[in-house]
């Protein structure tokens, strides 16, 4: 695999219902080597630090092949960055991913640690209403990354997978599937929370965790 493009967040107003809004969706590609530390890439600019970034959300990162089936769904070019990723992957699918994969790019080690959930910031940022239903629909979601190892990376640098290596292994996609899911067993929130999944989704679980042992 390969790193096709490193997008870099912008600071930008956008409208959103009624509201507008400061955002740093909009991701423009750079050909320059970028540092990427524990909190991702240091000129990236995060608006909204509740939901985007921290140390398990460092990194966002989308895959050109479901970008390519993007572009067919929407009939137009769909170019790197258009989703908010940091980095754009060739070959890299993302529902074929698990919790805890990693990535080695450039001097980078990065780890899966969560899928993207749409929002309404995302449905604006494509002038489409019903675009949070449509990518939920889609199932391509891109994962998060956390930061293994710290270092540099640049377009052109080569990709290499490395599968967790562990018993039982969550794939994104099911955590994706199951963050709509409000009837999830003791079972699956369970098998969840032992992997190394990012901290938002990690309190999401325990809560979920403590409503259901409170019915029993």
């Amino acid at each position: 695999m390969q790193l096709i493009s490193v997008n870099i967040g912008q600071e930008r107003t956008l409208q959103i219902g009624n509201k507008i809004e400061t955002t740093g969706i909009y991701k423009f590609p750079t050909n320059e080597s970028v540092e990427i530390t524990t909190l991702g890439i240091q000129s990236d600019f995060i608006a909204s630090k509740k939901h985007h970034g921290g140390p398990d959300q460092a990194v966002y990162i989308y895959g050109a092949p479901d970008y390519d089936w993007w572009s067919t769904q929407l009939g137009r070019e769909i170019l790197p960055g258009t989703f908010g990723e940091n980095l754009t992957i060739g070959e890299l699918e993302s529902a074929r991913l698990n919790i805890g994969d990693r990535l080695h790019i450039g001097t980078t080690i990065l780890e899966v640690t969560a899928p993207r959930i749409p929002c309404g910031t995302f449905a604006a940022r494509m002038e489409d209403p019903y675009f949070v239903k449509r990518f939920r629909d889609a199932e391509r979601p891109g994962v998060y990354c956390r930061i293994i190892r710290e270092g540099n990376v640049k377009a052109g640098n080569g990709v290499s997978l490395e599968k967790r290596n562990a018993s039982e292994t969550v794939p994104v996609i099911q955590v994706f599937r199951d963050y709509y899911n409000k009837n999830k067993s003791e079972e699956l929130i369970r098998k969840y929370l032992n992997a190394p999944v990012a901290f938002r989704v990690r309190v999401q679980l325990e809560e979920e965790l403590k409503r259901l042992s409170m019915k029993q």
